[in-house]
């Protein structure tokens, strides 16, 4: 959780785990699957968003194999925004 808050939408200074679009994480002895989603399915950014997300993880010790799942189901919304990042957001 930690390396994935370093991981930003670059249109929105929002981390991918604050922002809501990690929807699970497994990790199975040393490979992690992260099924997550992007604000728009059409986002120009999703590749390099995923292979940032892939990159963090994969350099935590331990770690040796990563995969990225980029879901559509359910559909983000704003909703999903933690609540702390939505009251800093909305002052």
């Amino acid at each position: 959780m930690e390396a994935l808050k370093s991981c930003y939408d670059p249109e929105i200074p929002i981390n991918v785990i604050d922002l809501g679009l990690v929807y699970g994480i497994e990790v199975k002895e040393d490979r992690v699957r992260i099924r997550m989603t992007l604000t728009t399915p059409g986002c120009p950014m999703g590749d390099l968003i995923a292979e940032d997300v892939k990159r963090k993880v994969e350099a935590i010790e331990g770690v040796k194999e990563v995969e990225v799942e980029l879901v559509w189901d359910p559909p983000w919304t704003p909703d999903r925004i933690s609540e702390d990042t939505m009251k800093r957001i909305t002052k």
